[in-house]
């Protein structure tokens, strides 16, 4: 198996008509999802001959199917300069870390403990009758939007009538195994340096995210804008409601972005790049991290022009290997850190650049 750089990339790519990204295919999506069995005995039957033609590793992390591909979207958005490009990221298990001391971190829709069992028990319940919904092959789409709808109505009611207090969720983010991948801070920093929006796309609850933020990061970033589930605390700091329309799992992506209420004041500025909605849909190339092939309907609603996948494989590596180097244009694996996602955004666009 032959190794590459991603210097090499950059430093051999030249000026290439531009091509529409396109994404991988829905059936290759389909069997990835709906069977793990399916991505292990095609994995386990093709391993060899996939190594021979084509799929290219650039260490032991970073797995890479279509270098020729890759190369021109390096090219086209290299061409097109950062004020072309924006980030969309999932959260958990994308820019945090999937293990934390050789277990399992967190997640943040996980941490969250509202001070009351009884209600953290009931939120339990639904989840074990939900989840298993979510990702059932026979269920249409429109009847699982509607069960996902139902359950995060459920799920935000029990939070209200349960008595969750902004206290609780900071205590139970402090008290939380939960931690950003290495590289995050240095990704961040460089992508608000170059003003290149990031959008943080999540099922869950921005305010969680942010105080993930708060207290993780120690840090705001004027470009970042969390598009997530907004509660509203009263003067007690007692949850009292929900801002918006409801953001769940199969809506996640750039229509959202009208759904989405603004950034809370203690992390950004509200009047900078993170809120302006429409300098981002204007923004036609993509960079976009996440680490479930679903992740990758987070672009659904922009026509983008060029857009390079990145996903992180960070369990059942080789059951899962084949689909996800299928559906990304680059593969971490083994809990990877951000150091390589940093690596590409430098070398797209060179300090001097614009």
């Amino acid at each position: 198996m032959s190794s590459f750089r991603l210097q090499k990339f950059v430093d051999s790519a030249v000026a290439v008509p531009l091509l529409r990204a396109t994404s991988p295919s829905h059936s290759t999506n389909a069997h990835c999802l709906r069977s793990n069995t399916f991505c292990r005995s095609y994995y386990a039957a093709n391993r060899v001959g996939m190594e021979k033609n084509g799929r290219e590793k650039a260490s032991d992390d970073v797995v890479v199917r279509d270098r020729h591909l890759l190369e021109k979207k390096i090219a086209a958005i290299r061409m097109a300069g950062p004020g072309k490009l924006q980030v969309i990221a999932d959260f958990d298990a994308t820019l945090t870390r999937y293990r934390i001391d050789g277990l399992r971190g967190q997640t943040s829709h996980g941490l969250l403990q509202q001070g009351n069992p009884e209600y953290d028990a009931k939120r339990q319940e639904l989840y074990e009758y939900y989840y298993p919904l979510e990702f059932s092959p026979i269920i249409p789409i429109d009847e699982k939007t509607k069960l996902m709808e139902e359950w995060w109505g459920k799920t935000h009611s029990l939070l209200i009538e349960g008595g969750l207090t902004y206290e609780a969720m900071r205590k139970s983010v402090a008290n939380s195994k939960i931690a950003f991948r290495e590289g995050v801070i240095e990704l961040f920093e460089v992508l608000e340096k170059k003003g290149i929006p990031i959008l943080i796309f999540s099922a869950g609850l921005a305010d969680i995210i942010e105080e993930v933020m708060r207290q993780k990061l120690h840090r705001s970033f004027t470009n970042i804008r969390i598009v997530s589930n907004r509660m509203v605390f009263d003067d007690d700091g007692h949850l009292v409601s929900f801002k918006g329309r409801t953001i769940h799992s199969l809506n996640k992506n750039e229509h959202a972005l009208d759904m989405a209420a603004p950034l809370h004041d203690k992390l950004g500025d509200n009047d900078g790049l993170a809120n302006d909605t429409a300098n981002v849909k204007m923004r036609t190339n993509v960079l976009l991290l996440g680490d479930h092939i679903g992740d990758l309907g987070m672009s659904d609603g922009l026509k983008y022009e060029a857009r390079i996948s990145v996903g992180f494989l960070n369990d059942n590596i080789e059951a899962s290997i084949d689909c996800y180097s299928k559906s990304f244009d680059m593969v971490y694996v083994n809990d990877a850190p951000m150091s390589g996602v940093v690596e590409l955004v430098s070398q797209l666009f060179p300090a001097d650049s614009n």
